[in-house]
């Protein structure tokens, strides 16, 4: 099993260059479906979850082509079919976008049931209230989920919760459905903002992206265009987490500043000096780290995202800090592995308070989900002693090139690879 050995106690210093957001490209990636011509996008993150949502267009007849490390040509005109590979689409939560994409070209999808992280119950009964809005029926055999209509029809649609993914796919199938479709509630994310951006350039007709009502007027064709897919805020905020967890002082360089507002506002809470410039933000802490409450929302609140990080963060502050998860259940597993390191953490239901302590020790740890293993990085970075990481595939599905970044930054942190493929390696 491949691990990341880390060992802790050096401050965190220098520049380090934020890619492309995952959770906008793995929407963008599959409404590249509904092109007439083929789609050149850029900027796009060089991560497993990415990798996985391009090889599911090739397994269903797209045309792919990586012209580089971060862009990549789709033409998705031979594609014949509107059934997601199994196998594949199960791999990840962002499969569910085929099904917006396929309903928008075909007017019938079948996708596997979605896997990805786990946080307890992660339902898409959202997704299907808006699909039923629009015209689809939707029967589940065998862990695949057939969703169909004879015509898609615009429809206003309530969602009794904020939901990115639900918003997200529902802006995909009704993109090209007839007439108005009104989505209220709807989620505020960049990335919903960024996959109405990368529709309207196609052709499509969205408005209020960014705010909790989004019109869609229905379209009939969309053609294939070049687009950059924006920075990845989660990204960014966990560099700017590891600086203030070392006592470093990283420039984060191709940022959108506005939507890092909700991170900055805690970090500088807790003592910690940011720099906003037009397109990096600076982040340097000299002085002892301040207790902090927080509270995970929806856009323009804080990430639930960025809360596994934080709190790896505020672990190490003076005082007693209280972390509010508003957003998902079950979301505080890591917690476990943060007190193998020393943290003083009690979980109580929804909230987790944290006793901050003087240091953390390096321990070996797993990641038991993708955001949960970038805390425990920033833990181990700022821990005395060396830390093994463990199922760093979750990592590795988010954070583009995480190990040389680190490094650049001055972290002591190496990939050990599984002694079985004969091949270690070590990164730095």
């Amino acid at each position: 099993m491949d691990k990341f050995i880390i060992r802790g106690g050096n401050r965190l210093t220098g520049e380090v260059v934020i890619s492309g957001a995952k959770n906008a490209a793995v929407a963008i990636i599959p409404a590249v479906i509904m092109a007439e011509s083929p789609c050149r996008i850029e900027n796009v993150p060089n991560i497993s979850d990415v990798q996985l949502s391009a090889r599911i267009l090739t397994e269903m007849g797209a045309e792919v082509r990586w012209v580089n490390r971060n862009t990549v040509e789709i033409d998705p005109t031979p594609i014949s079919t509107n059934v997601v590979p199994n196998e594949l689409g199960r791999k990840m939560r962002g499969s569910y976008y085929n099904i917006g994409a396929l309903l928008g070209r075909f007017s019938r999808a079948i996708v596997p049931l979605p896997g990805g992280c786990d946080f307890g119950v992660r339902p898409i009964d959202q997704h299907i209230k808006g699909f039923n809005a629009l015209g689809c029926t939707y029967t589940l055999n065998d862990g695949m989920i057939e969703v169909a209509a004879e015509e898609l029809r615009g429809a206003h649609i309530y969602l009794d919760m904020v939901s990115v993914g639900a918003t997200m796919n529902i802006i995909l199938a009704a993109v090209k459905a007839k007439g108005l479709t009104v989505i209220e509630n709807a989620a505020r994310e960049p990335h919903v903002v960024d996959l109405a951006n990368f529709l309207n350039s196609m052709g499509a007709n969205i408005s209020g992206a960014g705010t909790d009502v989004i019109k869609i007027r229905g379209v009939e064709h969309l053609k294939g265009i070049t687009y950059s897919i924006i920075p990845d805020q989660i990204e960014a905020g966990t560099y700017m987490a590891a600086a203030a967890a070392t006592g470093g002082d990283i420039l984060v360089k191709n940022v959108t500043p506005k939507h890092l507002e909700s991170i900055t506002a805690k970090l500088m809470e807790m003592g910690v000096t940011v720099i906003e410039y037009d397109d990096a933000v600076r982040v340097r802490r000299d002085g002892p780290l301040r207790k902090c409450n927080v509270k995970t929302m929806p856009h323009p609140g804080f990430p639930t995202d960025m809360q596994p990080q934080i709190a790896a963060v505020l672990s190490l502050a003076e005082g007693t800090s209280i972390l509010n998860e508003n957003v998902w259940e079950n979301r505080f597993r890591y917690v476990e592995e943060l007190k193998r390191m020393g943290a003083q953490i009690t979980v109580e239901g929804k909230s987790a308070i944290i006793e901050g302590v003087e240091y953390l020790k390096g321990a070996p740890v797993r990641a038991v989900d993708l955001r949960a293993g970038a805390a425990m990085i920033i833990a181990a970075l700022a821990a005395r002693g060396t830390t093994k990481i463990e199922e760093i595939e979750h990592i590795q599905r988010g954070y583009e090139n995480i190990v040389e970044k680190f490094v650049g930054l001055g972290a002591e942190m190496y990939l050990r690879i599984d002694p079985q493929d004969n091949r270690n390696a070590k990164i730095g």
